[in-house]
């Protein structure tokens, strides 16, 4: 820390200033970042860093005393200062050291800060109150604290106008009521008579006082604090705490005057998710009770996360589940009149005309629906439902609000006819019922609704008005329906009815790819791309898909104006070639969709297209591709590889640079896997590498297929991720290559023949991005195609050091502590013509 010391007391000087210079905040955030790591470092149990780390360096405390001396200090230092301080007296005797110099109590008691001008600035009691936080490890800061009557404080800073400073507050009083049980108490404390420590007993009088106010606020912030409470600690005492206010929450259930039934439910919610409350009837009748009498809207959440709980009594569960069926049978019921089907529930939790008042109202039915689907889906991504529900009467209720969305459904109830003119064309509700109806797709039993499902889907598909996001959503439920239907019955009547389907699918879908609006285009050429990769195996699927001449779309698409497009085009015209190596086609389709066909215009996008997006989507296409069907004949994967690296090598991209190393990693390994790895011959190293060469098939091909010059050149990459990863594939290549037990000889020996040019290619590598344009020509006399030169080059040149030398991250030099404190003193004096030049 030599280099630190020196410029600490500078920078500590200049930030007590009168004026000081003005700091960006993130310097000073890094500062303390680095104050508590090194008060964090302790060297052995005995030692103490923080109290060393003071002593070492009496320029802390000259700071702290010049701080206080300051008439005027600025809120942004000061608040530094006190959180400096926090952090340091987080050690024990670091503490009492501080303390015997007089420097905390001038800090944090009554004559310091909060005394002072600077305390109406937020940014000061912030400062205090992490302070605070900071120090709060052990008795002497729990004592001081409540001694000096810095506990009021922290009272009166629970109703702070900031959130920020009120949430601080609230977190710091658990904080301390914790460390009061936890560090003062020698015997387990009983549930229903405690005997609480003198910190705890005036934090939780406060908190019950607090309940008993008539002030709606101090309510609030109690029920703040008993929130983080039971979110953050699950000892047993909580268990004595909650029986203290039980009544009292209970009669905030049944009074109406009560504003704050969402924080209610959040309490209920973090009690509930306690280990300490699973087997408590009174506290699961007090959770049924919350579900009777919260508003819809509040008892949402809390329903949902009821069942997301195991040790729940099931009674619970189904009030809870209830709870959130209760708006979508009300919807179904809105929907006819007379009930042409039975809704979702033969009973409510609570009065149902609450319910329908909300749906009423054009302010509260588009927030409680859409808090409601979201829950829905929620529940339906879980393992198992501790609880049962019908699936088909929840699919009737989902498809019911989507046509009230878009005008499809006349409702002849009263309540009904208001729901459709509230949600008609209502963006938000359509997004989140269909994202339920996508997630419904799993569930059984729904089969009896397909076909008035993808009416509902196929409206939207054909509408001219469903915007382009709703658009999107229904794709994607859309897909996740057809992936159900391929495993329908293969019953003659419903197997028509999946050609009709998937028919009507496509036609629309032909309509989308020519739409005006490039998103439109966009999200269709995403849903043929996800259709191709989960139904390629289908047949009605794949002949339809080729007889309604959505290819053609597609390939006009790759030359559309926008690049997203070309882009996502890029990757659907590609996937046609996993059609074709799912199952053989005509003879026509053959000849104008063939895989090389298709190969050969993605490598012209891959060399021609001005964007890099398309580029992009070309390259991670390939790669995909070579993972899975490509099952073509070595050489021809050689040279199709060959023709990639070459055209993208001077790419600008990096994106594209490193993906066709990605694609050149994918071809070693099925190479090798093809020709196996080279034998190992018993001769001396000399011998071995030259006899080896003629036996290595692999070493042989990738020389040809010219992969040596490419990842050798992008070895000195100026973009780091591509040089490391060429790198690494390298060292891969050096282990799989070499002959077992030449490699360490070789690079022992140290010496390459000179006329190989090893030695200049070593050094090359070893100057990096420097030598981005060396040549590859063989003018160094490295010939990069001949097997001999290689197998020297990757048995001599230490690719493990030149991996780590460029997996080593620059963080050490921009990031030091040395080099954040330059920066700060690099900010004295600026002038003012400067000062905006500091990004």
């Amino acid at each position: 820390m030599a280099g630190e010391r020196s410029l600490l007391p500078r920078v500590l000087n200049a930030l007590a200033q009168p004026r000081p210079p003005d700091f960006d905040d993130t310097c000073l955030e890094k500062l303390l970042d680095w104050f508590r790591d090194l008060a964090g470092q302790a060297e052995s149990e005995e030692s103490d860093p923080a109290l060393k780390l003071v002593q070492d360096n009496p320029c802390l405390t000259e700071f702290f005393n010049s701080m206080l001396a300051l008439p005027e200090p600025s809120p942004c230092i000061l608040s530094f200062t006190l959180r400096l301080a926090g952090i340091l007296a987080a050690s024990k005797n670091c503490f009492l050291h501080l303390q015997q110099e007089k420097l905390l109590l001038k800090l944090f008691g009554r004559d310091g800060p909060l005394s002072s001008a600077e305390w109406e600035d937020a940014s000061v009691r912030s400062g205090w109150l992490e302070g605070v936080c900071s120090m709060m490890c052990h008795q002497p800061a729990l004592h001081f604290i409540c001694s000096g009557g810095g506990i009021d404080v922290i009272f009166a800073l629970q109703g702070d106008p900031s959130l920020f400073v009120a949430s601080v507050a609230s977190s710091l009083l658990v904080q301390m009521l914790v460390l009061s049980i936890t560090s003062e108490t020698t015997e387990p404390l009983s549930s229903k008579d405690c005997d609480w420590p003198a910190c705890a007993q005036i934090i939780i009088k406060h908190i019950e006082d607090s309940l008993r106010s008539s002030s709606a606020s101090c309510i609030e912030q109690s029920l703040k604090l008993l929130t983080i409470l039971f979110r953050n600690c699950h000892a047993t005492w909580t268990e004595a705490i909650w029986l203290g206010i039980a009544k009292q929450i209970e009669s905030f259930l049944t009074e109406k005057t009560v504003q704050a039934q969402h924080m209610l439910a959040n309490l209920l919610l973090n009690v509930a998710r306690s280990p300490v409350f699973c087997d408590t009837s009174s506290f699961w009748a007090l959770v049924t009770s919350a579900l009777e009498h919260l508003n819809p809207v509040h008892a949402g959440p809390l329903a949902v996360g009821i069942l997301k709980l195991y040790q729940c009594p099931q009674d619970v569960n189904m009030k809870a589940l209830t709870v959130l069926l209760q708006p979508m049978d009300c919807i179904l019921r809105a929907a006819s009149q007379p009930l042409e089907y039975a809704g979702l529930l033969d009973e409510s939790v609570s009065d149902p005309t609450a319910v329908e008042s909300l749906l009423s109202s054009k302010s509260s039915c588009v927030n409680l629906l859409c808090q409601t689907l979201t829950h829905l889906e929620e529940l339906l991504s879980l393992v198992s439902l501790p609880v049962d529900l019908s699936y088909t009467a929840l699919l009737r209720s989902v498809m019911t609000i989507l046509q009230f969305c878009n005008g499809f459904l006349s409702p002849a109830s009263p309540l009904g006819s208001t729901i459709s003119r509230i949600l008609i064309n209502c963006f938000r509700v359509q997004r989140s019922a269909l994202d339920v109806l996508a997630a419904l797709a799993e569930q059984r039993g729904c089969d009896s609704l397909i076909v008035s499902l993808f009416d509902v889907l196929l409206a939207y598909l054909e509408s001219p008005n469903t915007n382009p996001t709703v658009l999107k959503k229904t794709f994607k439920a859309t897909s996740e329906w057809l992936l159900r239907l391929q495993y329908w019955s293969c019953s003659n009547n419903q197997w028509q009815q999946a050609e009709k389907i998937f028919e009507a699918v496509f036609l629309a879908l032909q309509k989308r790819l020519c739409s005006p609006c490039w998103e439109v285009r966009d999200s269709s050429l995403e849903f043929i791309t996800d259709l191709i990769e989960h139904l390629k195996g289908c047949d009605v699927f794949r002949q339809l898909l080729l007889s309604l001449k959505v290819p053609g779309l597609i390939e006009n698409l790759l030359e559309d104006p926008e690049s997203y497009v070309r882009a996502s085009a890029v990757t659907a015209f590609g996937h046609l070639a996993f059609i074709n190596g799912s199952t053989p086609q005509s003879p026509v389709v053959e000849n104008q969709y063939n895989n090389e066909n298709i190969v050969t215009k993605l490598q012209e996008i891959l060399s021609s297209d001005p964007d890099v997006f398309p580029r992009r989507a070309v390259i991670s296409f390939f790669n995909e591709w070579l993972r899975g069907v490509h099952t073509g004949q070595l050489e021809d994967t050689e040279q199709f590889v060959s023709r990639v690296i070459q055209t993208v090598e001077h790419d600008p991209d990096w994106e594209v640079r490193l993906g066709s190393l990605e694609l050149v990693e994918v071809f070693c390994r099925y190479t090798i896997c093809q020709l196996g790895p080279p034998e190992c011959p018993y001769a001396p190293v000399s011998s071995a590498v030259t006899s080896s060469t003629h036996q290595n098939e692999p070493l042989q091909v990738f020389c040809r297929a010219k992969l040596f010059s490419f990842l050798f050149r992008s070895v000195c990459d100026c973009d780091k991720p591509v040089a490391e990863k060429a790198c690494c594939i390298l060292l891969g290549l050096s282990t799989s290559l070499y002959p077992a037990g030449t490699l360490k000889g070789s690079q022992e020996t140290g010496n390459a023949p000179a006329e190989h040019g090893i030695a200049w290619l070593q050094r090359t590598l070893k100057q990096g991005s420097l030598a981005q344009n060396f040549p590859i020509d063989g003018g160094n006399g490295v010939d990069f195609q001949d097997p001999e030169s290689m197998m020297l080059a990757l048995g001599t040149i230490n690719l493990k050091e030149l991996h780590d030398e460029l997996n080593k991250s620059s963080d050490h030099v921009e990031k030091s502590p040395q080099s954040l404190l330059q920066d700060i003193l690099a900010t004295v004096g600026t002038t003012e013509e400067n000062e905006a030049d500091c990004y």
